[in-house]
């Protein structure tokens, strides 16, 4: 592949670019594929999920230490740029911090599109990841908002007409929703039992509502899964690393039981093209060098 393909990927919230899809980024940067990271907010409403950082100073500087946690897991993936859209965490759904002006969820979407499409007229990616409009799993008001912005900017960042002063009109060929797929989740469930351990995986989460028959592109990232772990736990005030259901079975057992990234090829520039066994396995696919 030539060197001269580029990635973007827009997510919510410092550690999403960490569980969704960080091995294919790095499996791309070892072909020479560029990756571009935008996250829209600061994760100023996050949790802090371990235990060993629940202490003084963290909560207080919450903002600053996400900030610093993202510069880890960027450098460990391998993006090759990091955007920052500037918003504030909306916090999850029904909570107050959902109508503060300075939220993602209440930025106008003509705002927030806009600042997408600069950078994608700056980076000129051939290829587009973001989330899928049905999150009915986890409607989150910012990845739902992730969703809205996105599409606004693909649809508007080639127009020639559309505010020159954002930079020179780009096409975007192929947009991708990453996807979190039902059968893995119960994959891993029946793992923890076969081995006689206590699954993390509950009734609620295996029945989930999935999009496992919209998937069209499974990246096999067999090799990188280190990159995922590491930053994962790049992201210490997120991730607890002795957490189950994220490190419940041994390396090699979660590696070889679903080695795949799963994506959803939503919109293509590119025309039809037909695959051999059923999935695309690159999200390149189809794409000629420019």
């Amino acid at each position: 592949m030539a060197t001269t393909f580029t990635l973007l990927t827009v997510h919510a919230h410092p550690d999403d670019e960490s569980s969704k899809g960080p091995a294919t980024v790095a499996k791309l940067r070892d072909k020479g594929i560029r990756s571009v990271l935008v996250t829209c907010t600061g994760g100023e409403e996050g949790d802090v999920n371990n235990p060993a950082m629940d202490r003084p100073g963290i909560r207080e500087n919450l903002a600053q230490i996400r900030s610093e946690e993202l510069e880890k897991a960027v450098k460990i993936i391998g993006y090759d740029r990091l955007y920052l859209l500037g918003y504030r965490d909306s916090g999850m759904p029904g909570k107050p911090s959902n109508l503060r002006p300075d939220s993602f969820a209440q930025a106008p979407l003509e705002e927030a599109g806009d600042k997408l499409i600069e950078v994608i007229r700056k980076e000129k990616p051939q290829v587009m990841v973001t989330y899928h409009e049905n999150q009915a799993g986890y409607p989150h008001p910012d990845h739902l908002k992730v969703h809205d912005v996105s599409i606004y900017a693909f649809d508007f960042c080639g127009h020639l007409g559309y505010k020159p002063e954002l930079g020179e009109p780009h096409h975007v060929s192929k947009l991708y929703y990453s996807a979190w797929s039902t059968n893995r989740a119960r994959a891993f469930h029946r793992k923890f039992l076969e081995l006689g351990l206590e699954s993390p995986f509950s009734e609620e989460r295996l029945n989930r509502p999935g999009n496992d028959e919209e998937i069209t592109t499974r990246i096999d990232v067999r090799g990188y899964f280190n990159v995922r772990k590491d930053a994962l736990l790049a992201h210490a005030t997120q991730i607890d690393p002795t957490s189950h259901f994220w490190f419940g079975l041994p390396d090699e057992i979660s590696e070889e039981l679903w080695p795949y990234e799963d994506y959803i090829l939503a919109r293509s520039h590119a025309g039809q093209v037909e695959t051999s066994g059923g999935f695309e396995d690159d999200l390149f696919f189809g794409l000629d060098e420019k």
